[in-house]
């Protein structure tokens, strides 16, 4: 790659910018350029394949005693026939629930281990399957792998197969149940036609998910689970010698299966603009402007990225600044190039502001996508959307495995573009693509008929159980036939190819798979050690120091939170902090997102009950840059009016969003009445009250920020590549002159009295909802910096992990539920317990029995804990303990822990052995003591016509309020 000087950059820029632009990086320190950022991301890997066809990467580093194990199936949603659509998903349900030589779940064997960062995932193209585990188990994670790729059908039964189509269908109305919910089905049902590939959604539909048979799931498992449309990454404590023995071992016996059909996905093109208006529970409406695009098999879809990036996806993007900024027409807006294998849609939207209408709103929106199609971008907004990518890239690369670390970066490229460096590929045609480039291709594609959708504030005029199929259109020239759908088209002759056959190609030894192997000897967990300074103001500063990627993390945390809000003034906090990301004295708002795009830098503000937080992530060229905007943005905030009313808006129309979101629904609820009058009694969110955000002003947020917000107050958590004589070096540059304000620091009052409870529940109706949320809690003696190990593993037996009981009941018994949980809420002053159960609705007053049966039960009814889960508990719990500190997020995690509990520095170095001494007496007795009381109050947000009678069985007194009532 030829990569532009930065002069080069700055003289094209300040031709082409705004004048807005031009002020932000005359200001603005100088960047890394972009090539230096590129070249710091690497994943070094060696290749081997089996004579199966199994395709094995492996990528060493020896930074934590973890490997991560990413397996990828070339099969999705895509692949699914009519009749048979979800299929995919589906079985990625069903290789959890047991093997032949594993028949578990096979969340029990992962957990027992210590793994973390397990779970599986499908989508149009891909389904795969990815868990991070000591060394020492390897072999555990190997063998379930190859269990489940070759020794499956055997332990799939009829009543797994039930069970997992109930959960299934229950994720399918979870989701279907929030606000937007049914827009992908309206996306993808219109910009692709029936029968291709992309119509229909992952998700798939309730009819031909309840049509799903065994020899459906058996040939579907033949036809794509062999080894040959695979790939298997292992990222970490792992070496190519032990990787190829330990691989052909576990996975080398395994036949080759049938060659996966080819599928050919064309991109479309609407004959004429399609317009079309949904209802829905939102606060505000929202415009759509969609096309169908290139994939990852086309070099457009790069332009494409990088110009919806430029159009909508940077903070300082053009939509941004003309329709929030400039306008003021919108509430927030957003474009993105959502691409998949063979196809993407590339999507914007914007969120009307109160009182401006859709047409409105519409036509300004198409003003704008036509003057980006018409001028493109400028190279400087190119060069901040590159810095963006390739800083995102290299903060992923901190991660083994998971969602998005090293593993899943290699296994992608390789899948989808035949080479496991595509990643490094992608970054340098991203910032060698010129504007030019990036004009011509976003107008080849902008310019042809948009799919133009609006969702409506309102009651919705059709629900999500009937979508998410092929369609109701008749493809008559389709040919072939689906099992047990006699005469019934499979396949789309111009979507699918003929496949060729590899089955039955195996060469290896096959493994005994008598048991589950050993595990081996689990090295210890070594906690990286804690520096401490002191600034000269007094802020106290903690380091510790990680190498493995050129970044830098900053936390500034203050003792205030939302619980430090005046009663009378709710939602103050959350304003201040939403305002403080508009811009400070010397950056305005467009001027403030420029100077962070340029470093590369992510830089924000939140907060939580107990803690307002500034969080910084840092290239390290651009470190002390990053370090010295962060001090600008916590220190002096403009608050200025245009700022003030844009953050207010944005804030009101939050509010309305929560009182439209179930989940939203019940916490807004449950907690004001457990509380009461303590500063604990207030919506989570700490959002507040609309009606107070309304009012509030400018002198409000100066007061509560030089209040709250003063050194002496602050701690500074640092982890990354550098030294704390380094650190503390520029921290005295950018922090080191602020001084305290006159006067003791303020302190918030916990005096208020905790009112008492009886049990009850409270029905709030929210009309037509497919699902209904459940939400309990009660409150507890304890403070969150108690040691509350055995609380908390007494929950976790209960509704704390995948294995719970009500889990276990609710999901994987019942198929009521695509998860139900129970947690610890541990905040400074009292810490709570509460129970999450979203449920079917048919099910709600059903789940609340059971519930309560099964906490019953593990009280005060004879069934404590089980020596098989105090085992499970043990093992998994001492055994995750590296892998929960792999990555700079665990540590700096861990570390705030540490000091803002004024924990012992070895304190995680302890915790195994405190796991082990752990009994089943001391587990029941904390479970007796306080998850069993008889004030535990139910939230319930459903259907009142649905849910009203099945609570008459619950037998407890039922209050039912309406959906806008708190």
């Amino acid at each position: 790659m030829v990569a532009l000087s930065l002069a080069t950059l700055s003289a094209t820029a300040a031709q082409a910018a705004t004048d807005t632009q031009q002020s932000a990086m005359a200001s603005a320190p100088a960047p890394a350029p972009v090539s230096e950022l590129i070249d710091a991301v690497s994943i070094p890997y060696e290749q081997f394949k089996l004579d199966n066809g199994l395709t094995v990467l492996v990528h060493t580093d020896r930074s934590a005693p973890v490997v991560a194990v990413s397996v990828w199936y070339g099969v999705g949603s895509k692949h699914e026939p009519k009749g048979k659509t979800g299929f995919a998903h589906l079985f990625e349900h069903l290789m959890f629930n047991g093997s032949e030589h594993s028949p578990g779940d096979f969340f029990e064997p992962l957990q027992q281990v210590g793994a973390t960062d397990f779970n599986g995932t499908t989508w149009f193209d891909r389904t795969n399957y990815f868990e991070t585990v000591p060394s020492a188990a390897l072999d555990t994670a190997l063998f379930l792998e190859s269990d489940r790729m070759g020794y499956l059908l055997g332990a799939v039964t009829q009543e797994k197969l039930d069970n997992q189509i109930g959960v299934v269908q229950n994720e399918k109305r979870q989701g279907d149940n929030q606000p937007y919910g049914l827009v992908e089905y309206e996306q993808l049902e219109n910009l692709y036609p029936v029968g291709h590939p992309y119509h229909h959604s992952t998700i798939g539909s309730m009819k031909d998910l309840s049509g799903a048979t065994l020899d459906d799931v058996k040939n579907w498992f033949t036809d794509h689970y062999g080894p040959n449309n695979a790939i298997l990454v292992l990222a970490g404590d792992i070496d190519l010698a032990t990787a190829k023995q330990k691989v052909t071992k576990w996975f080398g016996a395994i036949p080759a299966g049938p060659k996966v059909a080819a599928v050919s996905a064309p991109v479309p093109t609407l004959p004429a603009p399609l317009t079309k208006t949904i209802y829905d529970k939102v606060a505000t409406p929202r415009v759509y402007r969609m096309w169908a695009v290139p994939g990852l098999d086309n070099p457009d879809y790069i332009p494409l990225a990088m110009g919806a990036t430029v159009l909508g996806g940077l903070a300082s993007s053009r939509l941004d600044n003309a329709l929030v900024r400039q306008q003021k027409i919108a509430v927030s807006v957003s474009a993105s190039a959502d691409i998949f294998a063979q196809a993407g849609q590339f999507v914007i939207f914007a969120d009307a502001k109160p009182g401006v209408s859709e047409e409105e709103l519409g036509k300004a929106l198409d003003a704008e996508i036509a003057k980006f199609v018409a001028e493109g971008p400028t190279a400087d907004e190119l060069q901040r959307a590159s810095t963006v990518y390739a800083a995102g890239q290299i903060r992923g690369l901190d991660s083994l495995g998971g969602f998005n670390g090293k593993a899943p970066t290699l296994a992608q490229g390789l899948l989808y573009n035949g080479d496991p460096k595509h990643y490094k590929a992608e970054l340098e045609t991203a910032a060698a693509t010129t504007p030019a480039k990036v004009k011509a291709v976003t107008a080849k594609y902008l310019s042809r008929p948009a799919f133009q959708l609006t969702v409506t504030p309102g009651e919705r005029k059709e629900g999500g159980e009937d979508r998410g199929g092929w369609g109701a259109a008749t493809l008559a020239a389709m040919t072939g036939a689906v099992a047990g759908e006699k005469g019934a088209p499979a396949r789309h002759p111009a979507y699918y190819m003929a496949p060729g056959s590899e089955a039955g190609v195996t060469f290896a030894t096959a493994a005994d798979r008598a048991k589950v192997p050993e595990i081996g000897t689990i090295k210890p967990l070594k906690f990286p050690k804690i520096e401490r300074a002191k600034l000269a103001n007094g802020m106290e500063v903690y380091f510790a120091r990680r190498d493995s990627v050129p970044t830098v993390s900053v936390k500034i945390d203050f003792d205030a939170g939302y619980a430090a809000d005046p009663r009378d003034k709710l939602g103050l906090q959350s304003l201040m902090l939403r305002t403080m990301n508009e811009g400070t004295t010397d950056l305005d708002s467009q001027e403030l997102a420029i100077a962070k795009e340029r470093l590369g830098a992510s830089l924000s503000g939140y907060a939580s009950l107990d803690e307002t937080s500034f969080g910084l992530d840092a290239l390290v060229p651009n470190f002390a840059a990053s370090l010295d905007l962060m001090s600008d943005y916590i220190r002096h905030p403009a608050f200025d009016n245009d700022a003030l009313e844009r953050a207010r808006t944005q804030q009101l129309t939050r509010i309305k969003n929560e009182m439209n979101n179930p989940g939203a629904i019940a916490q807004r609820a449950l907690f004001p009445t457990l509380f009461g009058s303590h500063p604990y009694g207030i919506a989570p969110s700490g959002t507040g009250d609309a009606d107070v955000v309304a009012k509030l002003t400018k002198a409000d947020l100066e007061q509560f920020h030089n209040t709250w917000l003063r050194p002496d107050r602050a701690k500074v958590f640092v982890v990354g590549d550098t030294t704390l004589a380094e650190v503390t070096k520029l921290l005295e540059a950018s922090f080191g002159d602020w001084k305290n304000p006159t006067g003791p620091a303020p302190k918030k009052d916990f005096s208020a009295t905790i009112p008492a409870q009886q049990s009850r529940v409270i029905l709030i109706d929210r009309p037509s909802s497919p699902q209904s949320v459940i939400y309990a809690g009660r409150v507890l003696p304890h403070k969150g910096s108690d040691d509350l190990i055995v609380l908390e593993s007494a929950n976790e037996v209960f509704g704390g992990s995948f294995l719970s009981r009500i889990n276990m009941n609710l999901r994987e018994t019942k198929g009521w539920s695509y998860g139900v949980r129970s947690s610890i809420v541990e905040p400074d002053d009292r810490t709570t317990f509460t129970i999450y159960a979203p449920v079917q609705a048919d099910k709600t007053g059903e789940s609340i029995v059971e519930l309560r049966k099964d906490l019953d039960a593990y009280t005060t009814g004879g069934k404590g804990v089980t020596q098989e889960e105090l085992v499970r508990l043990v093992n998994g719990n001492v055994r995750e303990l590296p892998g929960r500190f792999a990555t700079a997020g665990g540590v700096l995690n861990g570390m705030v822990n540490i000091i803002e509990n004024k924990r012992p520095d070895n304190y995680y170095e302890t915790l195994g052995a405190k796991y082990t001494a752990l009994t089943a007496d001391q587990l029941d007795k904390a479970a007796l003591a306080d998850l069993k009381g008889n004030d535990l109050v139910f939230v319930v947000v459903g259907d009142a016509k649905v849910v009203e009678p099945q609570l008459k069985q619950v037998g407890l007194p039922v209050e039912v309020r309406k959906a806008d009532s708190e």
